[in-house]
């Protein structure tokens, strides 16, 4: 791919309904999609993480799948950030963090995936506060963590500022009721580690009432992902590693979410930064 290094790019989970026959070849075994994937995109967006913590065997058959360089991001599982919205939840964190270490250096960063919060859930921005910081005090170093919000009234700089003090990623969303691109960074300096991680995922209710079999593009987001392209490449240039993940509720379908945005990515020799 013509892009620097230091920009991975990756779906939110490899299968998905189409995509034999338009990603996969059609008599493919899916027991070899990893492994084929992994020839196409050097990271992946475990989606299966967030439902239950995988059993270590499920874990180092990724490991064998992928070539040393392949980076797998995982959702930290629901219990935590949906069922228990990070009160008491230390064992099952641990537990959690356990099975993700297997992947050794193909670990990538790991993600607290939010839901939006009702003013029964948290009152406000600093009630959330008060159970976040704790629990990231208490995380265990050497991880790259993201978390992402769904309130866009929490996107203030002060809920930057704390994930800035912990080398917290803010994972900046593409969704339907999500500031656009450009209003992240209008608001406050939206990147709060030396990494930062991005998430297409588009309106999911609108796509599925066209269509809910993921093998060509619905809608057409080349305007977004050339709005991204623009805020994607003076970060490279500063150092800021970045992973991005489309969901095929994006545009329709992942793969060709990605190769847009390859499309649209600037050429080496206009000084992205390295590429591959």
């Amino acid at each position: 791919m013509n892009v620097p290094t230091s920009l991975h790019l990756g779906t939110s989970a490899f299968t998905a309904a189409g995509w034999p026959g338009s990603f996969y070849p059609a008599d493919m075994k899916p027991a070899d999609y990893l492994a084929y994937y992994a020839q196409h995109f050097d990271t992946v967006e475990i989606d299966t993480t967030f439902y239950r913590i995988p059993a270590p065997s499920m874990v180092r058959g990724w490991y064998a799948k992928t070539p040393k360089n392949f980076l797998f991001a995982a959702k930290v599982f629901r219990e935590i950030t949906h069922d228990k919205a990070l009160a008491d939840c230390g064992p099952t964190f641990r537990k959690f963090l356990s099975a993700m270490d297997i992947l050794g250096e193909k670990l990538g960063p790991l993600l607290f995936q939010f839901g939006y919060f009702n003013k029964k859930a948290f009152a406000s921005l600093d009630d959330f506060l008060a159970r976040l910081v704790p629990f990231l005090k208490q995380a265990p170093r050497g991880y790259r963590f993201a978390v992402e919000i769904r309130n866009r009234n929490w996107l203030v700089p002060k809920f930057a500022d704390v994930l800035r003090e912990r080398g917290v990623a803010l994972a900046l969303t593409d969704q339907v009721w999500m500031p656009r691109p450009s209003e992240w960074f209008a608001r406050f300096d939206p990147i709060t580690a030396d990494f930062t991680y991005l998430r297409w995922l588009g309106d999911r209710r609108g796509i599925e009432e066209q269509t809910k079999t993921w093998d060509k593009v619905i809608v057409d987001q080349r305007r977004s992902l050339a709005e991204w392209v623009r805020l994607c490449v003076p970060l490279v240039r500063r150092g800021v590693v970045v992973f991005a993940y489309a969901n095929n509720h994006y545009e329709g379908h992942a793969p060709a979410t990605l190769a847009r945005f390859v499309e649209l990515w600037p050429s080496a020799g206009q000084g992205a930064g390295e590429s591959r």
